[in-house]
């Protein structure tokens, strides 16, 4: 089925989630029934896979272990004009599905992100105070340092283009790749935008998947790597000023005692003063050439992203 003329794929990351994965499916059906469903199986131990064939969806086994892992094949093996990601857990509001497309469609965005909004007296169970916390705070270091105007980062109910699947090289392995998706759409300067959607409790039975602090410490890592990445020339050049300042800290002393007396007693603090202004326009240097080869792999990716038309083009109205 098509709706607005479009293919329309939802793809559903699984592990262990038997007790959920038929009504998920059901629900999003119910919302938008053109909906072709595909549900990948991380190496469940629990007849999620069975559930998903009982409720009409192409189930597709996912060897390696991660989200991340799973989201790179979701992206390379489903072929639609649009593709919905939403998790197996029956937290997101599938209602919102169709709001998410439309919008994606009309005002030809490249990525729908589902913001999640629980109410106040289910707020605790819904979306626990430190995963709150720590979203705010991972969502506001990553809009400092690569722009954007994000609110909720890491939620994994999110609607996409197909040239936008197609052109993400996913890198990541676990839980820490909707940062990776979000830093692709801003460090393309793709069109974005966000839609409020309703965020509920797990049912009775179903277990979550995330660990506070292990994967927190794993989404910081990220946004690390990809800044060193994907902003080489201000990361070397951070380094470049703080060796920079240090060795002007250590030659002061030295510089003022040479002008004083006219010689150099400390060769050892003058010689590692020396040494580190020249690690300084190392790294400047390094922070140079990196800048072009990161400009160089985005044009690459941008080239594959304008291969690809928006779903805009070919669709109908409502």
């Amino acid at each position: 089925m098509l709706y607005r003329g479009l293919t329309i794929a939802l793809i559903v990351p699984c592990y262990n989630e038997e007790a959920t994965i038929a009504r998920v499916i059901r629900e999003f059906r119910a919302a938008l029934p053109a909906l072709d469903v595909y549900v990948f199986d991380n190496r469940s131990s629990d007849a999620t896979a069975a559930a998903a064939r009982a409720e009409g969806a192409v189930v597709i086994a996912v060897p390696l272990r991660g989200k991340g892992n799973v989201v790179r094949r979701m992206f390379a093996d489903v072929e639609a004009d649009i593709l919905v990601m939403a998790d197996g857990d029956a937290t997101y509001h599938a209602p919102s599905v169709r709001c998410m497309v439309d919008r994606l469609i009309d005002e030809r965005l490249d990525m729908v992100v589902g913001c999640r909004e629980t109410p106040e007296e289910n707020r605790g169970e819904a979306y626990r105070r430190g995963h709150q916390f720590g979203n705010r705070v991972l969502t506001q270091g990553v809009v400092g340092v690569f722009g954007g105007e994000f609110t909720d980062m890491l939620s994994g109910y999110r609607a996409v283009t197909r040239r936008f699947a197609k052109s993400f090289p996913a890198l990541s392995w676990g839980f820490e790749i909707e940062t990776e998706l979000t830093i692709h759409a801003l460090e393309l300067r793709m069109p974005y935008g966000e839609e409020a959607t309703p965020y509920g409790a797990r049912p009775e039975g179903s277990e979550s998947k995330l660990s506070t602090y292990r994967d927190g410490w794993r989404i910081l890592k990220t946004i690390g790597r990809l800044f060193v990445a994907e902003r080489p020339f201000h990361f070397y050049s951070l380094c470049a000023g703080c060796i920079a300042l240090l060795s002007l800290v250590l030659a002061a002393p030295v510089i003022v005692e040479f002008v004083q007396t006219g010689l150099v007693p400390r060769q050892p603090t003058a010689v590692l003063s020396a040494s580190l202004m020249i690690c300084a326009l190392l790294s400047l240097a390094c922070g140079l050439i990196l800048d072009n080869v990161t400009r160089g792999r985005h044009e690459t990716k941008r080239l594959a992203y304008l291969a690809i038309p928006h779903p805009a083009q070919k669709s109908v109205a409502p």
